[in-house]
């Protein structure tokens, strides 16, 4: 799964690297994102990208109550075009979820120990999202989003049995492409490449969602073998 991820770049930095146009919005670096908060999210339309900031948990169009958005944070990949809260925004309203790392727990003594996991270049990547939008029943419109997940790489694997959708960046304008068939999309929703890829143990202040700032990524040494 995907519980908490970063993006600690300025919006500029995004825009340059995903292309899009933004108005005003309401962006700031984020280094411990968790569900049911804000993020930015890229989306396509006839006027081509544009950044939104959408709320992280899926909250269906025909959903009866927002609070189901927190049990939706992750969609499988195995299994996207047959849940009925997934199927229409993987056919309609995909979008790219702009990150530069994420956070997965492996079991320890005395508890879990989180990891934060990226590019060994620092890079941005995307994550393959799914939007919609949910009408209140006083008329307030909310935009949510959830994470596709697939089987963990070997960089993942010891920590975690799933991972989130990294899309590789030739992959990206497929991925947004409202023409996009199925069977195409599917072939993206992949273990990204493991040698890209580095982990390392985090301090534990991220277990907190009220925990922020860059000192949450940076490496902390633990006593012997974590993974035996």
């Amino acid at each position: 799964m995907c519980g908490r991820f970063t993006q600690s770049k300025s919006l500029a930095e995004y825009q340059d690297r995903f292309s899009f146009s933004a108005g005003p919005l309401e962006y700031a670096p984020r280094f411990n994102l968790a569900p049911g908060q804000e993020a930015l999210a890229v989306l396509t339309g006839e006027q081509g990208r544009r950044g939104e900031m959408l709320r992280w948990g899926l909250v269906p169009s025909w959903a009866k109550q927002e609070r189901v958005g927190y049990r939706m944070i992750n969609a499988r990949a195995e299994t996207v075009s047959e849940k009925p809260a997934y199927r229409g925004p993987f056919q309609r309203t995909r979008c790219l979820i702009p990150a530069d790392g994420f956070f997965e727990w492996a079991p320890a003594a005395g508890g879990k120990q989180p990891f934060f996991l990226a590019r060994k270049d620092g890079e941005p990547f995307a994550l393959a999202g799914l939007w919609d939008q949910w009408s209140g029943p006083e008329g307030d419109k909310l935009r949510s989003f959830t994470i596709l997940t697939t089987q963990a790489n070997q960089v993942v694997e010891p920590i975690h049995e799933r991972m989130p959708v990294m899309l590789s960046p030739g992959d990206e304008g497929l991925w947004l492409e409202p023409e996009a068939s199925p069977e195409a999309l599917v072939k993206l929703l992949r273990p990204y490449a493991a040698q890209d890829m580095e982990a390392f143990a985090v301090s534990q202040r991220v277990n907190s969602a009220a925990s922020e700032g860059p000192e949450l990524i940076e490496p902390v040494a633990l006593p012997g073998n974590l993974f035996g």
